[in-house]
């Protein structure tokens, strides 16, 4: 769902291919605050930071309403001032809040469990937010476009295509898209399950140089932040950095999801599909952006995947198992073949031609998942037998994959 609201931008912005390429950074030695080694240059270790063109920035729901519910229209602003001083870039807004916001004039006072009460609270609160963010950026002469997303509206190839031309057209306009997971009609199914991940994922989607990740820490520590003797961890180059690091998982203020386990999870993920990370607190969001030394910064550690695999292993629910034999789970690990129905051994759960699909070895570890070509009721029909004896008897509509290679994705070595 795609809205527009605001006045009108100053301008033109350049599209996306004038985008400069994210610069490679050197890896620090020194990743910790109080180590021993040398310390480079700020400007030299966040040079990608200082580079980004186009930079996704996501802010929780602590850090924009109040812990009895209902916005703070003074810490709306304050991060607008922060965001609208920077026209050089593009910048994409995932703002949490929708719900939090929502719960004062319901008079609801902590977010509710269910989900229908979080949906009806998300209804009010989603036109509160974006109303705060339209009056916030006019003061700057710049216009915003809502953009609400489920994740099957982008584990799906047409629905992924027209996600990417919104928020590209409208980056390109000079608007300022305000992304937000779809509350008011996501069922558990397809729930990103909280704004960080969701934020990776809009980062890769719209090809972004940065992601930085607002909340109300100032950073990854390397124990509770509240004990002494603990430090903030400066910089993370990979996995290996955060191996025996303790990692809090609820958030202080009670009205969002995540904690500091999705946020270093989601800075994985980006991390993983080519985009660096500062992770840092709202109050620090002017300094995370001009390549300061804040929070923590997360290096990249792997190049761009096709557009929707990331998307498909990170977003998506699978509604079913296939259990697959172990020549067809070598062919899909090793060659990364298509699935066919020959490699085919079982097939769990309920699902329909087009959805998401968990692949499983005999002994029942996930391997990949892949969108199915078929219902669940018609591959026991299929197990074990070759294409071309299925299209002989069955007609030319069965020579064809059950999971096709350009759907899938492997998510373990073997």
């Amino acid at each position: 769902m795609v809205t527009s609201a605001g006045q009108a931008a100053d301008g033109r912005r350049d599209g996306a291919d004038a985008r400069p390429d994210v610069t490679n950074v050197t890896q620090v030695t020194n990743a910790r605050q109080g180590g021993t080694g040398p310390r480079p240059n700020v400007s030299d270790a966040r040079k990608d930071v200082t580079d980004a063109r186009r930079i996704v920035v996501k802010v929780g729901s602590s850090s924009l309403t109040t812990a009895a519910g209902g916005l703070d229209a003074d810490r709306v602003d304050a991060l607008v001032d922060v965001l609208a001083k920077h026209q050089d870039k593009e910048i994409v807004l995932v703002s949490s809040g929708a719900i939090a916001a929502g719960l004062a004039p319901l008079g609801l006072e902590k977010r509710p469990r269910d989900l229908a009460r979080q949906q009806a609270a998300a209804s009010v609160g989603q036109g509160l937010l974006v109303a705060r963010y339209t009056a916030s950026f006019a003061r700057y002469g710049r216009r915003v476009g809502q953009v609400l997303l489920t994740s099957d509206d982008t584990s799906r190839r047409t629905h992924y295509r027209n996600a990417y031309r919104t928020l590209d057209q409208l980056l390109a306009m000079g608007a300022v898209p305000i992304v937000n997971e779809n509350d008011t009609v996501a069922t558990d199914e397809i729930r990103f399950g909280d704004n960080d991940r969701l934020a990776a994922l809009v980062a890769h989607l719209v090809r972004a140089d940065l992601l930085v990740l607002l909340s109300d820490v100032d950073g990854l520590y390397d124990g509770d932040p509240s004990l002494p003797g603990t430090s903030r961890i400066a910089e993370v180059s990979g996995p290996a950095d955060l191996e025996g690091i303790s990692i809090g998982s609820a958030g202080k203020a009670g009205v969002g999801t995540g904690g500091m386990v999705t946020k270093v999870e989601a800075a994985r993920i980006a991390a993983a599909a080519g985009v660096p990370v500062v992770l840092t607190s709202a109050v620090h969001a002017s300094e995370a952006l001009a390549g300061g030394p804040t929070g923590t910064h997360f290096l990249r550690t792997g190049r761009r995947s096709a557009d929707r695999l990331l998307w498909l292993a990170h977003a998506s629910t699978p509604r079913g198992a296939l259990i697959l034999d172990d020549g067809a789970v070598e062919a899909i690990v090793e060659r990364h073949s298509s699935l066919l129905p020959a490699g085919i051994a079982a097939v769990e759960g309920s699902f329909s031609a087009g959805e998401p699909v968990e692949l499983r070895n005999t002994a029942g570890t996930p391997i990949a998942r892949g969108l199915v070509n078929f219902d669940a009721r018609e591959i026991p029909h299929l197990i074990g037998r070759s294409t071309r004896d299925l299209a002989r008897e069955l007609g030319p509509a069965y020579e064809r994959e059950v999971v096709h290679r350009d759907d899938l994705v492997v998510v373990t070595g073997r």
